[in-house]
């Protein structure tokens, strides 16, 4: 009994020897300021997508007459020079911003947002941020080809990278805000709170730590209860109850998976395509959105559903609306299009262009498959509900999240074994071809290869300046001096730890002098090989430890 009665004094003691070091923790993460931060954000930038939205539907409604999202049969009914003229005037103001005005000459998206998570949640700033929203508010409501979500998720993580630059805070905490922004940015946009948790983890935090859940699924509920007071508590596409015939039809949801991939990876290479020429056309900065605009809305005349958004056709082709001749000029005419938009400097995202592409190929694949069995084929609205997702994930990169947001648009989580099996498909056979989701093509192109690891994006971040050992304060101002063509090997500081690992390989030295880029005349610090070494490790421990708790 006394043996017991000693052991019950001692439990207090042991429970806080427990429970200090992890309240420690907490405190020093400063994650009660960052749940307190994420509140706010999701908050505000809910309210920012509301604005966002809004504006979009004032500027179509002088030349559409509605400031809807069915936009498809409103231009329809419009004479062909209001179709012509309304994207090329809206490229006229879009190019004459972007030069006058705008930082950066383009627009922002997703893949600025993932490159600041790499940067430790700093690269955006809100005058960019906001900038880029007008521009894609007017590119969208003067009927560019695009989507509307990732101009909101880049909007919605500038407001948050602003908050977060107020407060002294660690870089894991700055990238969790990050995610939060993200994560609102999402919901607000889809009326989804899952899918915005399940986006900003899989897409820009790149891993599912608990200690960023918390923060994030605040974020995202608040965004999704600020959306739900202002629109109302309705999922984006409203469809029937669609029901599987057959489980004999799961070898026809995986030839839909091969088939989406199929389109995912040529609206891919569409988009990569029609940049590169752009880029290696000399023309003013000005004009590229007006003839971008002009061609447009050429292909508008003929084809009005690939105006805006789109939101109105997929709706069509989800809930088996649309005749298969349609769906198919649709499919082809909303890739040229959106590939043309975004090359030509219009601000919008590819979102919602992979949610249409996949609406239009599994649409179009279950009227075929329907017509060689009909008699165990599905409804190929169903099909059309699993395409969206298939495309979408296959070009984003996200089949996780991009498969919660297509049961949250549609309510059709019954679906879920068609839909993941052609999901995993159509993500699979992209990878293979493409290697990289296209928000990493485009970091890839500005030299930020995040999809390759830590461990390659630390190589490239981390400067000489960052490990090197300054003079001394006695050092002797002679001794500092350096003749680049006769003192043998330095570094710049400005060098990554890569180049510079090389150097010390190339000429078996354990120490270099380290001068300026553009004076190399005096030495600023001395860089050792087992330094450099050692801040790399320490990095890489700090970034593992960050994706893991």
């Amino acid at each position: 009994m006394r043996k017991i009665l000693d052991a019950a004094s001692h439990l207090p003691d042991i429970l806080i020897s427990w429970i200090t070091p992890n309240v420690r923790q907490y405190r020093s993460s400063r994650l009660h300021v960052v749940w307190l931060l994420a509140l706010i954000v999701g908050v505000l930038v809910a309210i920012a997508a509301i604005v966002f939205r809004t504006l979009i539907g004032l500027f179509q409604l002088p030349w559409l007459g509605t400031a809807t999202e069915l936009t498809m049969e409103a231009a329809a009914a419009q004479p062909w020079w209001v179709i012509l003229a309304a994207p090329t005037i809206g490229g006229l103001i879009v190019g004459w911003i972007l030069q006058k005005y705008h930082p950066y000459q383009r627009a922002g998206g997703v893949a600025d947002v993932i490159e600041a998570r790499a940067y430790g949640g700093r690269g955006l700033p809100l005058k960019a941020g906001l900038w880029s929203g007008l521009v894609t508010t007017i590119s969208l409501g003067a009927g560019a080809s695009a989507g509307r979500e990732g101009p909101v998720v880049h909007l919605g993580a500038t407001i948050g990278a602003a908050i977060c630059s107020k407060f002294s805070l660690p870089d894991s905490a700055r990238r969790v805000l990050l995610g939060c922004a993200v994560a609102s940015a999402v919901s607000a946009s889809f009326n989804a709170p899952i899918a915005g948790v399940l986006f900003a983890h899989e897409v820009i935090l790149g891993h599912y730590a608990v200690s960023a859940f918390v923060p994030i699924v605040l974020a995202s509920v608040m965004g999704t209860l600020i959306v739900r007071w202002w629109f109302g508590d309705v999922a984006a596409f409203v469809i029937p109850q669609y029901e599987i015939t057959s489980y004999l039809e799961i070898p026809a949801f995986a030839l839909l998976g091969l088939t989406c991939a199929a389109v995912a990876i040529i609206f891919q290479f569409a988009l990569i395509g029609t940049d590169w020429t752009a880029r290696n056309v000399t023309m003013p900065l000005w004009l590229r959105p007006v003839l971008g605009g002009l061609a447009v809305g050429t292909m508008g005349i003929f084809v009005p559903g690939i105006l805006g958004v789109g939101y109105e056709a997929t709706d069509l082709a989800l809930k088996h609306e649309l005749p298969l001749q349609t769906m198919l000029i649709l499919l082809v005419a909303k890739t040229a299009a959106t590939a043309i938009t975004l090359a030509s400097r219009f601000g919008g995202g590819i979102f919602s262009p992979a949610l249409y592409l996949g609406a239009m190929t599994g649409g179009a694949f279950g009227l075929i498959a329907a017509s060689v069995f009909p008699e165990m084929a599905s409804s190929h609205g169903l099909y059309a509900i699993l395409g969206m997702g298939a495309v979408a994930a296959a070009v984003l990169g996200a089949p996780v999240s991009t498969t919660m947001i297509v049961f949250e648009l549609t309510g059709g989580y019954a679906l879920s074994i068609a839909l993941l099996l052609s999901v995993s498909i159509a993500t699979g056979l992209t990878q293979a071809v493409h290697g990289k989701s296209y928000f990493h093509w485009q970091l890839g192109m500005r030299g930020c290869f995040v999809n390759e690891g830590a461990h390659r994006l630390l190589s490239e971040t981390v400067k000489v300046r960052d490990f090197m050992d300054p003079p001394s304060e006695n050092e002797d101002p002679d001794a500092l001096k350096f003749d680049p063509g006769s003192d043998g090997p330095y570094l710049h500081d400005t060098d990554s730890l890569e180049s510079a690992l090389k150097s010390f390989d190339a000429c078996g030295k354990s120490s270099l002098p380290v001068v300026r880029k553009g004076n190399a005349t005096r030495i600023v610090g001395t860089a050792r090989h087992v330094r450099g070494l050692r801040y790399f490790n320490a990095a890489l421990i700090k970034a593992t430890k960050e994706e893991h708790v």
